[in-house]
C-alpha cells in the first residue's frame, strides 16, 4: 500500500486521517524522497538526451542580469548552515537562547514599566501622609509651651523614621511582587515561545525513544533470523534422514515439533524424487475471490476476513483453537474507544479496520486514545508506514511489539469474545 501511495503521490483524505502525527511524518517525508528521486531521474536523463544529440541543448537569453556566488577555499559555492559551521552552537541551543533571551527581555520592560508606576504610587502615598503628618505636628507644637519644643522636634524625627521605615518596607514588598511577576511572566512567554517551536519539530525526547525502538527492532529481527536459521539446519537434517529411510509420511510429525507450517511440507514434497503426485495438503476452494482494491462495504470486509484472514487463524491464540482476549473482530472506532474508555492507560485491542485491507491497533492513554494501521493485503502483517518489520501472522505482531514497541504505552490487551 505505500508503494501504491508512492506510485501516485496521492493518498485517500479518510486514510490519512486515520494515520497518527508520527505515520504522517514519516509518509511525508517518504512522499519528499520520491520527488527528489524522480527529478534527479529526469535532470540525468535530459543531460544524457544532450550528450548524446537527442535533444537541443537549452539556450539561455541574454540578459544584463546576472548573480555571482561566493566561492569556498575548495572552488565550490560556499554554503554556510547555521549550527553545523565549525565552532557554530547547535541550532537547538541557539534557538533555545534566543527564546529565552526574547523571553526575558519583554519581561524585563514589563517589570520597568511596573514598578514605575508602583513607585510613583508609594511615593506619593508617603509624601501626602508626611506632609499630612507635619501640618498635624506644627499645629499641635504651637498649642505647646516653648519649653516643649525639644520634646517635640524629638517626637517629630521619631515619627519621620517610623514613616521612612514603613516607606522602606512597603517597597521591598512592591520589588519582591515586581520581581515575582517578572519571573512569572518571564516563564509564560518563554513556555509560549517554546510550544511554537516544538509545535514544527519532534522532541530530542521522542527521537532517544524513536531510535531506541528502531535498535530493539533490529536486535529483535537478528535474533528471529537466527531462530529461523536453526529450524532450517533441523530440518534440513530431519528431512535427508527421511529421504535415507524412504519414509515421507513421517515428516508431518516432524513438522509439527519444529513448529513448521503446511507450505514448508509442500515445498519439501516438490523436492523430494516421486513416481506418483502426492496427496493435496488442502482442499482447493471451487468459488473464487476477487479483492476489490479497498473495501467497499461490510459484507466485503466480512467476506475478506473468512476467505484470506480465518485460513491465515488471524486473531487466534498461538497453537490453540481459541480467539486471542485483544482480538474483538468488526466493530467501529467509536465502539473501540468505548470499550477502552474505562481501562487504565495501555490497554488495548485489535479489530478489523474499515479503511484498508488489514487491522487497526486501538490502545488507551492517560489522555485520549492511540489507532494504529496494520497493514495485511500480503502475505505479511506489519504497521502501515511506522515499522519496517513483518510479521508472518497478526499474534506474532502483536507478541513482538508487546515487548520492543508498545512496553511503555501498551501492557495488556482486554478481552471480549470475537463479534
Amino acid at each position: 500500500m505505500l508503494q501504491q501511495i508512492l506510485h501516485d503521490m496521492y493518498i485517500d483524505p479518510e486514510l490519512l486521517a486515520e494515520l497518527s502525527d508520527v505515520q504522517k511524518h514519516i509518509l511525508f517525508y517518504k512522499m519528499r524522497e520520491e520527488q527528489l528521486r524522480r527529478w534527479r531521474e529526469r535532470e540525468a536523463w535530459d543531460t544524457l538526451a544532450q550528450a548524446e544529440g537527442l535533444r537541443p541543448a537549452k539556450v539561455k537569453r541574454a540578459s544584463n542580469k546576472h548573480i555571482q556566488w561566493l566561492l569556498g577555499a575548495d572552488g565550490e559555492v560556499w554554503v554556510w548552515v547555521m549550527g553545523e559551521g565549525p565552532g557554530d552552537k547547535p541550532y537547538e541551543e541557539i534557538s533555545e537562547e534566543l527564546i529565552a533571551e526574547r523571553a526575558r527581555l519583554q519581561a524585563q520592560r514589563e517589570a520597568e514599566e511596573l514598578w514605575r508606576q508602583k513607585e510613583a504610587e508609594i511615593t506619593k502615598k508617603f509624601r501626602d501622609a508626611l506632609a499630612n503628618e507635619k501640618a498635624r505636628i506644627l499645629a499641635e507644637r504651637w498649642k505647646v509651651e516653648m519649653e516643649d519644643r525639644k520634646a517635640a522636634k524629638i517626637l517629630e524625627e521619631r515619627i519621620h523614621e517610623e514613616f521612612k521605615r514603613k516607606e522602606e518596607e512597603e517597597r521591598r514588598r512592591g520589588e519582591e511582587q515586581i520581581r515575582l511577576q517578572e519571573e512569572q511572566r518571564a516563564k509564560e512567554l518563554y513556555w509560549t515561545l517554546k510550544q511554537a517551536q516544538l509545535h514544527c519539530q519532534a522532541s530530542e525526547k521522542e527521537e532517544r525513544e524513536w531510535e531506541e525502538q528502531l535498535r530493539r527492532s533490529k536486535a529483535a529481527d537478528e535474533e528471529r533470523s537466527r531462530r529461523a536459521q536453526r529450524a532450517r539446519d533441523e530440518y534440513r537434517r530431519h528431512s535427508l534422514r527421511a529421504i535415507q529411510k524412504g519414509t515421507v509420511a513421517g515428516l508431518s510429525t516432524m513438522f509439527q515439533e519444529l513448529g513448521q507450517n503446511h507450505e514448508q511440507e509442500a515445498k519439501l514434497y516438490h523436492q523430494l524424487p516421486r513416481t506418483s503426485p502426492p496427496s493435496p495438503l488442502t482442499e482447493p476452494d471451487s468459488r473464487t475471490w476477487e479483492r476489490p482494491l479497498r473495501p467497499l462495504s461490510r459484507e466485503v470486509i466480512v467476506r475478506w476476513f473468512k476467505e484470506e484472514q480465518l485460513p491465515r487463524r488471524a486473531g487466534f491464540e498461538r497453537n490453540t483453537k481459541s480467539i486471542a482476549p485483544w482480538f474483538h473482530g468488526i466493530i467501529s472506532r467509536e465502539n473501540a474507544e468505548d470499550l477502552l474508555e474505562n481501562m487504565t492507560e495501555g490497554a488495548f485491542l485489535v479489530r478489523v479496520s474499515e479503511k484498508i485491507w488489514g487491522y487497526t491497533l486501538s490502545y488507551r492513554l492517560q489522555r485520549g486514545f492511540k489507532h494504529f494501521l496494520v497493514d495485511a493485503s500480503g502475505d505479511f502483517y506489519s504497521f502501515l508506514g511506522v515499522d519496517p518489520n513483518r510479521h508472518a501472522t497478526l499474534t506474532d505482531l502483536i507478541d513482538f511489539h508487546k515487548v520492543f514497541f508498545f512496553e511503555m504505552l501498551v501492557g495488556y490487551g482486554i478481552g471480549r469474545k470475537l463479534c
